[in-house]
Order: C-alpha cells, then structure tokens, then sequence
C-alpha cells in the first residue's frame, strides 16, 4: 500500500490530462488496493472527462477497466490475497445488504459506488474497490488485453445470460465497435447464428473474422428488409439514431430489441410494432461480479479477448485523442509505465 498514488488527471471539463498524485487515505475494512498494469479506455472515460453527464468532479481520474494485481487487502477483504490478478470495471462498491444485491444483482444496487464518479479511476499506479468487484483474472487470460472485458465485455454479455439466449437463436449486433466486436466473438461461442449489422462497408470482412455468419448494412432500407422477421435478439450496441422500425421489423415474434448503447435521441417505439408479434424492448447496464466471473470463465475456454491497441500511460492524451478520432480498432490499452 502507498501513500501517493501518482495518475493523470484532467483538471476541467475536456481539459488535457496532466501529472497528478493524491494521498488515498487509510484502506477501508472492505477494500483492497491494484497495481495498475494495464487499462483500458473507454467511451464512458471520454463523457466523464468531458463533463457530459453532470457528475463529473475535477481533478478527475478516469480509467474503469483495470487489469492488475492486488498488494493491500482491508482487514475484512474476503476470498482475496496479495499477489493475485484481478480486473476492476465501472462498479468499485455496492451497499451489499439491499433487495437487488441480495438478490445477486449488485450491479443494480441504488447506492453503487463507480469508479471514477466521485472517486479516483485507474489511469494511475493504483487503484481501489471494495473487495466483491475486483474480480480474479483466470490465468488462461493475457492480462495486456483483459481491461476492457470488465466494461465493454461484461456490458454485452450480462444480457446473454440474463435474457437465457439459447444457442439455437438467431442473433443480430447493431454496430461493429469496441462493444459490437466483442458481441459477435461471445455470440459465435455461444452457438448462435450471428448477424452484423454496420454502416461501415469496409468492416464486413472483420465482423465476418469476429464471428458473423451475415453482415447486413444499417443505412440499406432494402438490405433490412430482406431480415424481416428473422432475429430472435437484437443488441444495439451504438448511441446514434438508427431507423427503429425497420430494425423492430426484422424481430421474429418474441423477439427482443436490446439497449446497451447510449443512443442520446428517443427511440421511437409505435406500439402496433410490439403487440403483434409480443416483441420487447429493453437496456441493461453492466453485470454483476457474478457475471463477470461467469463471462472470464467463458473467455478463458474459448479463447476470447478483445481486439486491442497499446499505447504508455505516458501517452494517454494521445490515446485519447486516437478515440476520439473514431480510429481505435476496436479498443484501447493503456499499460503502466510509471517509474
């Protein structure tokens, strides 16, 4: 355990990060402190930094898909020693005696803690959590690529499990980013049949290599149509306006039009386009640490990773500057290389 923790911090909304250390106090009875040595960057890294959603505390520390090993441990940390890899996403505590987290769905307790909301993120040497969401890393997993598992992973396979996707349906993912991309590779273990959905011409033969038996263009009203009726699950995984109907049109009867990406528009949602066929639409957030686990497991036997490129920590601000470009394929990695 340290007693500065050295970080790069913006100082203002959109700001430049900068060097930044902070004293991180006595450990809490719960909480274990990480070694930093890989993490990811993700969207929600871009908005909290920006100040997009209104709670945003500056100096801010972003950076919630760690990858890393533990060196301290709270008195009444549990089921944890020093040493161990683990991973840590956008969840850092939860109140563990409410209905939702007796429930096992932690990820959905109304006083959860967040990474980097109100607390230092894992764009540093350290990092801390209550000791239920730092999750053990199996060792078949390359820890250089694991970060974003925690985040962007966990998001899009929380609502496999929880939606009991079987391996007989037929699967479409709107949207071949750093969410999508991964999608398609736990889709494609998961058995099913797998549709891409992209506006982006030049990624079919990659959404192909990621696991889609079909890639279909979003923008092609024609091409849509021809999908009609066809899809059991539907995962939208982009934050921009799409055409909503024609995408509730190519669900079977029962099938499901799901939300993980923060579209900023309403949806338009005519009523007549569920009724019919009793299709739903719903959004989750991320799993709880019992999913996680679940999803490393399933990583860990089929082989799964996320595609990733490496940038220093040194060099965050050019990273950044790469995302927000729209160039990174598909996610980015920040290794430590404090000395």
């Amino acid at each position: 355990m340290t007693d500065r923790i050295r970080a790069y911090a913006a100082s203002a909304p959109k700001a430049a990060l900068a060097p930044f250390d902070y004293t991180p106090g006595p450990l809490g009875d719960e909480e274990v402190e990480i070694a930093v040595d890989y993490c990811g960057i993700c969207h929600s890294d871009l908005s909290m930094l920006d100040g997009e959603w209104g709670n945003s505390r500056y100096p801010l520390v972003a950076g919630h898909e760690v990858a890393g090993r533990i060196v301290a441990l709270g008195p009444h940390a549990k089921g944890l020693r020093v040493g161990q890899r683990v991973g840590l996403g956008w969840y850092a505590g939860s109140c563990l005696h409410c209905a939702q987290c007796l429930a096992g769905h932690h990820n959905l307790c109304g006083d959860a803690e967040q990474t980097i909301v109100g607390r230092h993120g894992g764009f540093a040497e350290r990092v801390r959590c209550h000791w239920l969401w730092a999750v053990p890393l199996p060792e078949a997993l390359d820890a250089r690529s694991a970060g974003p598992l925690f985040c962007g992973g966990l998001t899009v396979f929380a609502p496999i499990v929880e939606f009991d996707i079987r391996p007989t349906d037929r699967v479409g993912v709107v949207g071949i980013g750093g969410l999508g991309h991964m999608a398609l590779k736990f889709l494609r273990a998961w058995g099913c049949e797998v549709t891409a959905f992209t506006s982006s011409a030049g990624k079919a033969d990659e959404a192909r290599g990621f696991g889609a038996h079909h890639v279909v263009a979003s923008n092609d009203a024609n091409a849509l149509q021809r999908v009609a009726g066809s899809l059991d699950f539907l995962l939208v995984t982009v934050n921009v306006p799409l055409d909503w109907n024609a995408l509730l049109g190519a669900l079977a009867p029962r099938g499901r039009l799901h939300f993980v990406g923060a579209v900023l528009e309403p949806v338009p949602v005519p009523p007549f386009a569920l009724i019919g066929g009793r299709k739903s639409v719903s959004g989750s957030p991320l799993g709880s640490p019992a999913t996680a686990a679940t999803m490393l497991e399933f990583c860990a036997r089929h082989g799964i990773s996320p595609q990733v490129e490496m940038f220093p920590m040194s060099r965050v601000n050019d990273a950044l500057a790469h995302l927000r470009a729209g160039k990174a394929r598909y996610r980015i990695v920040l290794e430590n290389d404090f000395r």
